[in-house]
């Protein structure tokens, strides 16, 4: 917005648009080639070696590479394990977003920044050049084939080290760490800059599960075939180590650079559990998918612990019926969420412990599945 030629300042604008100054021109070059190698060690041992090479022009070079064997010890019973490890690069948008906001403190206008890591504020505040993340994950698991059922159990653990966040806003707010924040800056002469993000190393998380595939192929003389599967998995995950910066520890009283509600999006924002039944059934040109999944609980977390909401446990139908009109032609007809389920909605009430003050935001974004209830579709699908 413009007042005699000149930009105005902040205000009830609140979100003034993207500014020259958060405006870059980065780009990268990425190479990568990856080795695959798998080979009967023995008559009943499998075993296989992966390698994959990058190089990022911004960025560096990487190798990472995985393991596995599978040991048959007859047609009935197989073990199998692996070991590997992983590497992402920080994104060119980690790396370089920038953008500016307005936020009211003590009915004062101050510009709230995502900063990019380079920004010297960032400096300031203990931001650092991004490192990749990295990875190991283990896995042990049995084939066990029993008739025509084939039953997998795989236990796995996946640790992940450096992960790359966005900090908490600090220096934005009315807290004791907020205004040690903003004084820090002005004392460093950062004027009218009170605080904000940026994007950080230093999560830790570890996350162990089991993961079982049951699997039964079932053929009638006049009813046709039907294919059983059904899944399940189990899974937690911990937070084992959070970001700090030497910068920001050194204040009193220091801000959190990753408070208790990012904490819990890690443990508690997805299902621990997730179950599934598919049947799929075919007869000549005809058939039909029968499936439902069922959802474990769901915490929606805050950082103030009274504004918790926790998601109870949904179970999902989708059903579909095929025809195959000739062998190019397919028509079917389905739905997703047959029975119209919806995520547990938030009450309406009073600010400041009610999360639905409006009745406007009636579900949270934690849910597994969709809030739009059942959807509908007819598909023809034609092969040439």
């Amino acid at each position: 917005m413009l007042l005699n030629g000149l930009p105005t300042a902040s205000g009830a604008q609140v979100f003034p648009g993207f500014q020259p100054s958060d405006a870059f021109d980065e780009d990268r070059t990425a190479v990568g080639a990856y080795v695959d190698l798998e080979a009967n060690l023995t008559e009943k041992l499998l075993g296989s070696v992966a390698v994959r090479v990058e190089d990022y022009s911004d960025f560096g070079s990487n190798v990472s590479g995985k393991l596995a064997l599978r040991y048959d010890f007859n047609e009935t019973f197989a073990l199998r394990g692996s070991v590997q490890n992983g590497f992402r690069a920080p994104s060119l948008q980690q790396q370089f977003f920038s953008s500016t906001a307005t936020n009211f403190i003590s009915g004062v206008p101050f510009d709230i920044r995502t900063f990019p890591v380079s920004d010297p504020a960032a400096r300031a505040l203990g931001a650092k050049d991004l490192e990749a993340e990295e990875s190991t994950n283990f896995s042990l698991g049995a084939v066990i084939n029993l008739g025509a059922v084939t039953l997998t159990v795989d236990a796995y653990q996946i640790d992940i080290d450096d992960r790359i966040v966005l900090s908490e806003n600090v220096g934005t707010g009315t807290s004791a760490a907020d205004i040690a924040v903003r004084n820090y800056l002005q004392s460093l002469g950062f004027v009218g800059v009170s605080g904000g993000r940026f994007f950080i190393n230093g999560v830790d998380t570890e996350t162990e599960g089991v993961d079982v595939v049951v699997a039964w192929p079932f053929v009638t003389e006049t009813a046709g075939r039907f294919d059983f599967t059904l899944t399940g998995n189990w899974n937690t995950t911990d937070v084992t180590r959070i970001p700090t910066t030497n910068e920001l520890s050194s204040l009193t009283p220091p801000p959190v650079l990753f408070a208790r509600s990012n904490v819990l999006t890690f443990e508690e924002g997805t299902p621990k559990d997730k179950f599934s039944a598919n049947v799929n059934w075919s007869q000549g040109p005809f058939g039909a998918t029968l499936r439902a999944t069922r959802y474990g609980k769901v915490l929606d977390p805050q950082n103030n612990p009274v504004q918790d909401f926790l998601l109870t446990e949904k179970t999902l139908l989708d059903l579909e019926v095929r025809f195959d009109v000739s062998d190019k032609v397919r028509l079917a007809l389905g739905a997703d969420n047959v029975l119209d389920e919806y995520p547990d909605a938030f009450p309406v009430g009073a600010a400041p412990n009610s999360r639905n003050t409006t009745g406007a935001t009636s579900f949270s974004n934690y849910s597994p599945f969709g809030r739009s209830g059942r959807f509908v579709y007819g598909r023809l699908s034609v092969n040439f």
